[in-house]
């Protein structure tokens, strides 16, 4: 689905109201998630997520934690839902055969990354990915999921955007409130530069706070200074839009989609005839271009980004803190 601009803080909305009650009921029913039991696996457990609906970074956070692992000698995998996908697992993840219908558009990014299991049980797919040889496991999402014991919970915030109206949803962006959440996190990372409507980090939290920025991983000389026909299906698209106008494109045209949308070969003539009539480069997000046929893929340039931390050395200690806990428990 597309992010509501009611989501928004500050926005003149009468939405938000009448869908409150609907956000009652959505809140009696992840109270009653947290009578579900939970289980652990012999390996350490290391959770992403948000409380916010799309849009905050984590998966690139993920991606910078499997990488320092990767650094460290570790074998680290990542767990996902697989949102999107129709495949229930647990199921490892295998880029040349799984398409994103399988196992979704980000199981598709991590697994570029590092092995990657997808699984609606997440107990099940831990105990997977610890049998098949994982060292660490890195949940993408799963941070409102109580079923698996995490050994440490990093609650991803987007600095600008916050948590929008502070509603639950869908009268807001919330999974749950944001105390809810801090009160179950290690640490939170706060994603980008502070806006006016950044989320509020209260004084007596006295949990780390890692600040970091998503950069580009190469500027294209194709699209730098040029022009560009942009689009994308993410939680929240002008990200992706400012992003490319940070590094000099000029945006003719931006086409936004509902996030993980698939599509049509009518909407990709339609950018890439736009895009040529204009002498202008295509640009999407690389989630986007994992939902693209082949043949589309040819015509299109990925927008890469990676995340940069400002203090990375903090973040490292925690997580080896982290495993090493685990580890001596263990013994």
């Amino acid at each position: 689905m597309k992010t509501p601009d009611f989501w928004r803080a500050g926005t003149k909305s009468l939405m938000p109201l009448w869908l409150t009650p609907f956000s009652w009921l959505y809140r009696g029913l992840g109270q009653l998630r947290s009578f579900t039991s939970t289980s652990s696996v012999a390996v350490p457990i290391i959770c992403v997520g948000n409380v916010v609906a799309g849009g905050a970074g984590k998966t690139p956070v993920a991606v910078a934690l499997a990488e320092f692992f990767k650094a460290e000698g570790k074998i680290p995998h990542f767990l996902s839902r697989g949102y999107g996908g129709k495949m229930k697992g647990p199921v490892r993840v295998v880029l040349d055969v799984h398409s994103f219908s399988d196992v979704g558009d980000e199981a598709l990014i991590l697994a570029a990354v590092t092995p990657t299991w997808v699984s609606s049980d997440r107990v099940k797919g831990a105990a997977a990915a610890a049998n098949a040889g994982a060292d660490v496991i890195i949940m993408d999402d799963g941070f409102q999921n109580p079923s698996l014991h995490k050994d440490l919970s990093l609650l991803v915030l987007d600095a600008r955007y916050g948590v929008g109206n502070g509603r639950l949803l869908p009268a807001g962006p919330l999974r749950e409130s944001l105390a809810d959440g801090l009160a179950r996190a290690d640490a939170v990372v706060m994603v980008g530069d502070r806006g006016n409507n950044a989320a509020v980090i209260p004084d007596n939290f006295y949990k780390p706070v890692f600040k970091a920025k998503l950069v580009p991983t190469a500027i294209d000389d194709a699209i730098t200074d040029e022009e560009v026909v942009a689009f994308a299906g993410i939680g929240r698209p002008e990200k992706f839009f400012d992003s490319l106008l940070d590094v000099g494109c000029n945006l003719i045209k931006c086409f936004s989609y509902a996030d993980h949308h698939v599509y049509t070969q009518q909407e990709i003539m339609e950018m890439v005839e736009l895009a040529a009539g204009r002498g202008a480069t295509l640009v999407t997000t690389r989630k986007d271009y994992v939902r693209l046929p082949v043949e589309a893929k040819m015509m299109v340039t990925v927008f890469d980004v990676e995340l940069n931390f400002e203090a990375p050395r903090e973040l490292q200690r925690l997580l080896r803190s982290a495993v090493a806990t685990k580890d001596q428990r263990r013994e």
